[in-house]
Parts: structure tokens; C-alpha cells; sequence
């Protein structure tokens, strides 16, 4: 597995970490999974369901950009901005489990 995969994957798995966090301790948990579910179905849509891990490295160089986009059209939340990148990666991190490549 390459190195830039590796480092990926352990962002993403500290993020989901940082979500669960927040999500646990937070009276927003419920916007936040809400969030994490608008992610994940644009997610789903832009990568599809037969993926590699190198894949979705790709496509979370461009996350952010795309994310926001989803989030101002879907989201009937308010506040969203501010947990993005947490949210991303928690995402992410939940996604590529299901990556053809993927390992434990």
C-alpha cells in the first residue's frame, strides 16, 4: 500500500474518531449525522460502489470543493461549515471500508 494512501486512511480514521467525539458529547449530534449522511450519499454518487483506495485518495483531493457544494445545496442545517473537514473524513473513513483493496 502506498505511502500516500496510508497517511489517507489515517487522517480519515482520526477524523472519524473526532466526529464520534463530537457527535457523543454535542446537543448538535443530530445535525451532525445528518451531515454525515448527505457526504456519504454524495460520496456514494461520485466514487460509485466498486472503488480502490488510490480512488478515493483522488477524489478526496477535491472533497472539500464538492463537500461544501453538497452541503449548501442539501443540508437543512445550519452551522455546517464549521465541521466539515471532520465530517469528510469521518465519512471517508466509514466509505472506503468498502473499498475493493481495502484492509484492516
Amino acid at each position: 500500500m502506498s505511502a500516500t494512501i496510508e497517511v489517507s486512511r489515517q487522517q480519515w480514521h482520526e477524523g472519524y474518531q473526532r466526529f464520534q467525539a463530537l457527535a457523543n458529547s454535542s446537543p448538535a449530534a443530530d445535525r451532525l449525522y445528518r451531515e454525515l449522511e448527505t457526504i456519504s450519499d454524495e460520496l456514494r454518487r461520485r466514487i460509485g460502489q466498486t472503488f480502490t483506495l488510490a480512488e478515493a485518495v483522488e477524489l478526496y483531493g477535491s472533497a472539500e470543493r464538492w463537500g461544501a457544494d453538497a452541503m449548501a445545496e442539501r443540508a437543512a442545517v445550519r452551522g455546517w461549515s464549521r465541521d466539515l473537514a471532520i465530517v469528510l473524513d469521518a465519512a471517508f473513513y466509514l466509505y472506503t471500508r468498502a473499498a475493493v483493496d481495502y484492509l484492516p
